[in-house]
């Protein structure tokens, strides 16, 4: 397994020194423009811009802020166009900071939003006008995980504060996996790799051995797996699988959508697979431990970058959804069985 080597040398600077980010031209006809993302640790998301005939293809567009949209602006006029000149926006996922501006993109250009359809099923449910059915289904989740009552309504509606980051765009094209994208001097192609949402995508081009990872492939950090009321069945394993598919391509550097660029995916993804095998061992100890625990208290054992005191809000949310997607995954290969409606409680099933 080759080594991880750091290419976007300036970022991994300026993240260090926590200044501002440079937009850079990363190959001929392709450019990274940071675009922040307002309080959050990961301080931006790396729009990436592919030079056409006729315009502009951008990749992600960035939170929905004022801020937000000058740093996409001004680092699309350092690449020598303006926002009219954006012809298509492919969407990696549906997060905020990846697909919050795409309605004003396609608003100030006329460009194509693309997305993939399993994430454009989300969308109105998510961000349209009716949330109550979602934070009803999160608060039922949230009681199955054994969630105290008294923290329910916090976590179930965590993330509703980011809704007005978002400009909705249902999307013009849908994304298939394997597809081909029509960008004229650009072999792209779409790769579904879901698990951070159910429609991930990363593109890969492959003249160029380029893989636009988004979420999926972080150069340090782990993406956020869970199950969540959007996201049920077993998105761990998903994501494993396309952990598998994805290390086998011919890539020679890793276009991420946070940190920076990097070469060595085979070893990166190694990595992640490795980190969730620990996790799953330790998720499984907990449970081995205490017979018929919940999830609640599986993650409050787990071990957490830090004390779980620290952590609140949406992270808590996320973390109760990150055990789950652990102790799903262990359903799935026979190590943990769960019993129980509300709360579920979970129990070893085999010896090892």
């Amino acid at each position: 397994m080759s080594a991880i080597e750091v290419t976007g040398t300036a970022l991994q600077r300026s993240w260090i020194d926590s200044s501002a980010p440079p937009v850079e031209r990363v190959r001929p006809g392709m450019w990274s423009i940071p675009v922040p993302i307002p309080n959050n640790p990961l301080r931006y998301v790396i729009v990436y811009a592919l030079e056409l005939r006729d315009g502009v293809a951008i990749v992600d567009t960035g939170w929905a802020t004022n801020d937000a949209w000058a740093a996409l602006t001004d680092g699309l006029a350092q690449a020598g166009y303006g926002i009219r000149d954006v012809r298509v926006a492919l969407i990696t996922h549906i997060h905020p900071d990846h697909y919050g501006l795409a309605g004003r993109v396609r608003e100030e250009s006329g460009a194509l939003v693309a997305l993939h359809p399993a994430d454009a099923a989300l969308l109105p449910a998510r961000y349209g006008g009716d949330i109550d059915t979602l934070i009803g289904n999160m608060r039922a989740l949230l009681r199955t995980c054994g969630v105290p009552e008294s923290v329910v309504g916090e976590l179930s509606g965590a993330s509703m504060g980011i809704r007005e980051f978002v400009a909705l765009a249902e999307p013009d094209v849908l994304l298939e996996d394997g597809g081909r994208i029509d960008l004229p001097g650009w072999d792209m192609v779409a790769l579904h790799t879901p698990g951070h949402s159910p429609g991930h995508v990363c593109f890969h081009e492959r003249t160029h051995r380029i893989l636009i990872s988004g979420d999926h492939v972080l150069p340090r950090i782990s993406p956020s797996i869970t199950v969540h009321a959007q996201q049920m069945g077993n998105p761990l394993a998903e994501f494993l699988d396309a952990l598998l598919r994805t290390r086998a391509l011919d890539v020679g550097e890793v276009m991420p959508a946070h940190e920076w660029r990097f070469r060595g995916l085979d070893a990166r993804c190694g990595e992640l697979l490795a980190h969730h095998e620990r996790r799953a061992e330790e998720t499984e100890d907990v449970v081995r431990g205490a017979p018929g625990v919940t999830c609640w208290e599986v993650t409050r054992q787990l071990t957490w970058s830090r004390d779980w005191d620290e952590i609140g809000g949406f992270m808590r949310r996320a973390a109760v959804g990150e055990t789950l997607a652990h102790l799903v995954l262990l359903e799935s290969r026979g190590r943990v069985r769960r019993e129980g409606v509300v709360p579920e409680r979970w129990l070893p099933l085999t010896t090892r």
